[in-house]
């Protein structure tokens, strides 16, 4: 095969991809390769170049007996690793007298490799979320079977207690059954019309008893005219519901949650008309090393404390996930012992 024709060949596959020939040297390599590999490897001995074992060790037995195999080779960008599935498959008749050459091709896996670490991170999440509560379960019923038969002070504490673990079980399922649900919908976009002014009044009444608990005062201030957004009434609920009640449990010690409602004829983070929601508390304010981090699945700041009130910690991802079903944006502001700010920002 001319070297021309090779050149060609190599150039419209939409891999990385070199010939490395029976010389063990590399051939012909495309751009894509160049780019990964760097610009001066054609012509150097493959080892020199792919210095990773199981590389080299794929790539010598391909030019031995021909057979196809395949590999990992991981490449560093400076901020993470990218791992590539490296393909050996021999071609006949090319290459330093005709004795055929092995093609290398990488495709990148590095997105595959970090959903199935998702998804173990999320299924040792949620075990262990479930554990803890199962456990304390199992071991009060077997205290209410034994020692504490016929002790109706005991069993009284004990079913409290059971009573508030198996409530924590329910909210954690009701969370993921909410998350999937909200997940597999986010790409087809809400048609209804909502009146924000409206919802946001709804969510406040409802959330108030909850405040006054708290010694918490709720405030309200929004325009005059209904402001209207395409949107879905019950998830934009949600999401107010469960930004309030956070502000409530963790930044309630200030005493007043602001719920503040405005519109802009054109907001840079939707780049278009938008309204702003903002919930603002006067607590503790959170560590700003946390905040990149807030909307992960089960992820706490305070973990000890999100727990004793009650948080499973998929509230936020579940608003995250609203807000981007509604070409949304969220915006977490917020300064250790200055309060924190959630923003939502919804195109009108």
């Amino acid at each position: 095969m001319p070297d021309e024709l090779i050149f060609q060949f190599l150039s419209a596959m939409p891999l990385p991809a070199l010939l490395v020939d029976q010389t063990e040297r590399i051939m012909a390599a495309n751009d894509d390769a160049l780019g990964l590999l760097g610009r001066r490897i054609v012509g150097r001995h493959y080892a020199t170049i792919l210095r990773q074992p199981q590389v080299i060790d794929v790539i010598e037995s391909g030019l031995h007996d021909g057979n196809p195999r395949k590999a990992r080779h991981i490449a560093g960008d400076g901020a993470q690793d990218i791992i590539y599935e490296v393909y050996c498959r021999f071609v006949r008749g090319i290459g330093a007298v005709q004795g055929g050459a092995v093609l290398v091709t990488f495709q990148d896996v590095t997105y595959m490799e970090q959903a199935g670490q998702m998804r173990r991170d999320f299924v040792a999440n949620v075990s262990h979320e479930l554990r803890t509560p199962l456990t304390a379960l199992m071991g009060f019923i077997e205290t209410l079977r034994g020692p504490a038969r016929d002790d109706s002070i005991a069993r009284e504490r004990f079913l409290t207690i059971m009573d508030g673990e198996a409530n924590r079980m329910n909210r954690l399922v009701g969370d993921l059954l909410s998350l999937s649900r909200v997940e597999s919908e986010e790409r087809v976009r809400p048609k209804g019309l909502v009146d924000l002014t409206g919802q946001l009044e709804s969510t406040l009444r409802s959330i108030r008893p909850l405040a006054e608990d708290a010694g918490v005062k709720l405030t309200l201030s929004s325009p005059e005219d209904p402001v209207m957004v395409t949107g879905d009434a019950d998830q934009l609920q949600q999401v107010f519901t469960n930004l309030i009640e956070n502000a409530i449990k963790y930044g309630g010690s200030g005493g007043v949650v602001d719920v503040v409602l405005s519109v802009s004829d054109r907001d840079p983070a939707v780049r278009a008309a938008a309204a702003r929601v903002q919930v603002v508390d006067k607590g503790p304010g959170i560590d700003p090393v946390h905040i990149p981090r807030l909307t992960e699945r089960f992820y706490r700041a305070d973990s000890h404390r999100s727990r004793e009130l009650g948080g499973t910690g998929l509230g936020l991802a579940i608003v995250k996930h609203i807000i981007n079903r509604h070409r949304g944006r969220l915006r977490v502001e917020s300064e250790p012992g200055k309060g924190a700010t959630f923003t939502v920002i919804l195109p009108i």
